[in-house]
């Protein structure tokens, strides 16, 4: 088997690109023309080893698992049959993992098992959230455009993750370059002040002596130092991997002033397009609210929101439930209001979901808006205190030579 990387265009010019498994050029042509694609070009690649993380990981990353939908979806809505795809797909370029999942797929629907019941087989492989949709898709008659969705969704959610990320950057730099240069400072410039001052046998005053003494503590004792930040990192790590540490740590970015709008609007937007679509799926609302509570990424909000749940079981409409426990944005509670009313909620919850991946966008320019002049603050001062401290010195000296 040789691995290619392909373009082709279907019967309306569009593009496609991607990477297959297949004998030769001719084999991924007939292969593609049986999804509606034409073959416009296709160049060989190395073979490369499957990463060994993944597979002792036992979970199937969302970005294979976002890939693997659109490629299904295609050949889905080609008419080529479930099986058929399964097995077509599982000659893709994916993992080792993954690819032997899906073999073990395609021999289940081969026995005539139902595709949503070969996946929940593999329990910790693939997400419930996924299988459910794949469930309703089976029963509707619309899986392509269920597996175009869950991409939809993926995408949209690892497009959020992405930014997050990339907000936090610049904030990280300008703290790495802070600590870069109080090093700096700490170890080179300041004992190189201290020496010169100390042959012209000058008084120090206070502030100087203290940043001197705090120069020398430092120097003196900085691999127990470092030793100790390493400690209390690795501590931090270690205790984030239990439960407990994860609901800790969830329940501080749901609470600590600078990032708890960001993890609202983050966990707002992924209920609405979550619960979106399983409810316009068909799924029952009780069912749907179980399934959500998995998918909202943050043990704290799904703590409460397991409460909720059962206010709904006790009789409590969805909109004063989720608005007692305060757990996503008040616009989110009035747009589900609006829904239960209209019995529209599926329909106002996708319409929603724009505005509230706008809003996690929006969050997250104020956050770094705050955090930027904090950090710069910050910076200035400590350097304006040490280089305050190293040359009050020298300015009393040219004042007595006056």
């Amino acid at each position: 088997m040789q691995k290619f990387k392909y373009t082709a265009v279907n019967v309306n010019k569009k593009k496609f690109s991607g990477i297959y498994l297949a004998e030769n050029v001719t084999e991924l042509r007939n292969t593609l023309a049986r999804q509606g694609l034409y073959l416009t070009s296709a160049k060989t690649m190395k073979n490369q080893r499957p990463s060994a993380a993944l597979s002792l990981s036992g979970k199937i990353p969302i970005k294979e698992l976002t890939t693997f939908c659109r490629q299904f979806a295609i050949m889905i809505n080609a008419g080529i049959p479930v099986s058929e795809s399964i097995g077509n797909l599982k000659n893709q370029d994916y993992s080792a993992f993954f690819k032997q999942s899906l073999s073990i797929v395609h021999e289940d629907l081969n026995s005539g098992m139902m595709l949503s019941e070969a996946l929940k087989k593999q329990k910790r492989a693939y997400p419930e959230f996924f299988t459910s949709m794949i469930y309703i898709g089976e029963g509707s008659g619309s899986l392509d455009v269920v597996l175009n969705n869950l991409a939809d969704y993926y995408e949209t959610d690892a497009q959020i993750k992405s930014k997050t990320k990339s907000a936090l950057v610049y904030p990280i730099v300008l703290l790495v370059i802070m600590i870069g240069i109080l090093a700096v400072m700490t170890f080179f410039v300041i004992p190189t002040f201290e020496e010169a001052l100390s042959e012209l046998d000058v008084k120090m005053p206070a502030l100087t002596t203290a940043i001197f003494n705090m120069s020398h503590k430092i120097a003196d004792n900085i691999v127990t130092i470092l030793i100790v930040i390493a400690s209390v990192v690795a501590v931090l790590v270690i205790f984030g991997r239990f439960k407990i540490g994860r609901y800790t740590y969830d329940t501080l970015k749901y609470k600590l002033p600078i990032i708890k709008n960001v993890q609202r609007s983050m966990v707002t937007s992924r209920f609405a397009r979550a619960f979106g679509l399983l409810l316009s799926g068909g799924t029952d609302l009780m069912e749907a609210m179980y399934m959500i509570a998995n998918v909202l990424g943050n043990k704290y909000v799904e703590k409460r929101f397991r409460l909720a749940v059962g206010e709904v079981e006790r009789g409590m409409n969805l909109t004063m439930a989720l608005d007692s426990y305060n757990i996503f944005q008040q616009m989110l509670i009035q747009m589900i209001s609006v829904g239960e009313r209209t019995g529209e909620l599926d329909s106002v919850l996708m319409s929603s979901c724009t505005f509230f991946d706008q809003e996690v966008e929006n969050s997250l320019k104020s956050m770094t808006a705050l955090i930027q002049p904090i950090l710069l603050v910050i910076m200035g001062g400590a350097i304006a205190i040490m280089f305050l401290a190293v040359y009050s010195p020298i300015l009393s000296i040219m004042n007595t030579l006056v």
